[in-house]
C-alpha cells in the first residue's frame, strides 16, 4: 500500500516537473518572439488620399521606421469619410504591433462631433504611442490682394458685413474650423465657401475669387510667391516662416488651428511594442532625419512619450467639441 502511494506521488511530482517546463519553454518561446518585432513588414494606415498632406507625413514616418526598426513600413492608403473609413478597418485588426495608424486631429477628434457615428470609440479603441507633427493653419490672400495684415481684413469685414468670404476645403475640415474660429473670435460676418479640397479652395484664393483662406496646405505656395501669409494660427512664429507673425503677435488672441498628426496602435497592443515604435521614432527626430523630410511639407517636428501624447489627445477631444460647435457644421 505504502509502495503503491509512492508511486502515485512520484508520478504526480513527475507531471508537475513537466507542466512546469512545458510552460518554461512556452514563456521562453514568447518571449523570443516579442524580442524578434518586427519580423514581417508593418502596415502603415493612412486615412486620406496619396498626395495630400497627411500622404507626405506617413511616409516620412514609414521611411524613418523602415530605418530605425529594419524592417519594411508600407503605407496603405484607405480615405473616405474624412478618414472615418479607414480608421474603422483598423480598429479591427490584430494588436500585434503589426498594423499602424496615422492619428489625424482631423479624423479622431473633429470627427466625433461633425458625424453622429463614426464607427470607432474616439479613445478607447486607440493606444497613442508618439505625437508626430503639427502643421499650423496660415492665412493667406492673393498676392494681389490689398490686405496686409489680419486687421485689415478684419476692417473691411465689418465695413461691408455678410459680403467678404473664406475658403476651405469642405464643411468641417481644419480651415473651415480655422475660418470659423477667427469669425467668432473678431465677431466679422463673413461667408464659408467650401470646396471638395484644399487644392481648388487655394486656387480661388490665389485667383481673387474668394478673399482668404486659413490654411495648413499653403507652404509651398507661400515660399512660391503665390500667396501672401498674414499670420499664423499658433503660440509662436512657425520656424519655416520666421517672418509671418502670430495672431496674437497682432492683438488677435486665441486664433489657433493647427493639423497634427500621430502614431496610434490598437487597443490592447502590447506596451513593449508601443515604446519599442515610441524609441524609434524618437530617435529619428532627434537625429534630424525625420524632422527635415517633415519641415519639406511644413510640418513642425513634437515627439514625447506615448502618455504625454494620451494627454494631448484627450485635452484635443475636449477642445473640438468647442470648435465644431462654433461652425455649426455637421456631415450627416
Amino acid at each position: 500500500m505504502y509502495f503503491i502511494k509512492l508511486t502515485i506521488e512520484m508520478m504526480s511530482i513527475a507531471k508537475l516537473k513537466i507542466l512546469a517546463l512545458s510552460i518554461l519553454i512556452l514563456f521562453t518561446a514568447v518571449g523570443a518572439h516579442a524580442d524578434k518585432y518586427p519580423s514581417k513588414p508593418i502596415k502603415l494606415f493612412v486615412t486620406w488620399p496619396a498626395g495630400g498632406a497627411a500622404d507626405g507625413v506617413g511616409r516620412a514616418l514609414a521611411q524613418a521606421l523602415t530605418t530605425e526598426l529594419g524592417q519594411s513600413v508600407l503605407v496603405e492608403n484607405i480615405s473616405g469619410a474624412g478618414g472615418n473609413i479607414g480608421t474603422q478597418q483598423f480598429v479591427r485588426t490584430n494588436p500585434d504591433g503589426y498594423t499602424l495608424l496615422l492619428a489625424t486631429s482631423s479624423t479622431n477628434v473633429a470627427n466625433p462631433y461633425l458625424y453622429k457615428k463614426v464607427g470607432f470609440e474616439p479613445i478607447s479603441d486607440f493606444v497613442p504611442i508618439v505625437y508626430v507633427a503639427d502643421i499650423p493653419s496660415v492665412m493667406v490672400v492673393a498676392t494681389s490682394s490689398s490686405f496686409q495684415s489680419p486687421k485689415d481684413v478684419i476692417v473691411a469685414a465689418k465695413l461691408k458685413p455678410g459680403k467678404m468670404s473664406f475658403a476651405s476645403g469642405g464643411v468641417g475640415n481644419s480651415a473651415h474650423l480655422a475660418g470659423s474660429l477667427f469669425k467668432s473670435t473678431t465677431g466679422i460676418d463673413v461667408i464659408h465657401v467650401p470646396y471638395k479640397g484644399s487644392a481648388p479652395a487655394l486656387t480661388d484664393v490665389m485667383s481673387g475669387q474668394v478673399d482668404y483662406m486659413l490654411d495648413t496646405g499653403a507652404y509651398s505656395q507661400i515660399k512660391g510667391g503665390k500667396v501672401r501669409a498674414l499670420a499664423v494660427a499658433s503660440p509662436a512664429r512657425h520656424p519655416i516662416l520666421p517672418d509671418v507673425p502670430t495672431f496674437d503677435e497682432l492683438g488677435i488672441k486665441s486664433v489657433y488651428m493647427s493639423a497634427w498628426y500621430g502614431l496610434a496602435a490598437p487597443a490592447n497592443s502590447p506596451a513593449a511594442i508601443v515604446n519599442l515604435v515610441n524609441t524609434a521614432i524618437n530617435n529619428s527626430l532627434k537625429s534630424g532625419d525625420l524632422k527635415q523630410r517633415l519641415a519639406t511639407i511644413g510640418a513642425e517636428a513634437k515627439g514625447g512619450t506615448p502618455s504625454e501624447f494620451a494627454e494631448f489627445w484627450r485635452k484635443e477631444l475636449v477642445r473640438y467639441e468647442s470648435l465644431v460647435k462654433t461652425t455649426g457644421a455637421s456631415l450627416d
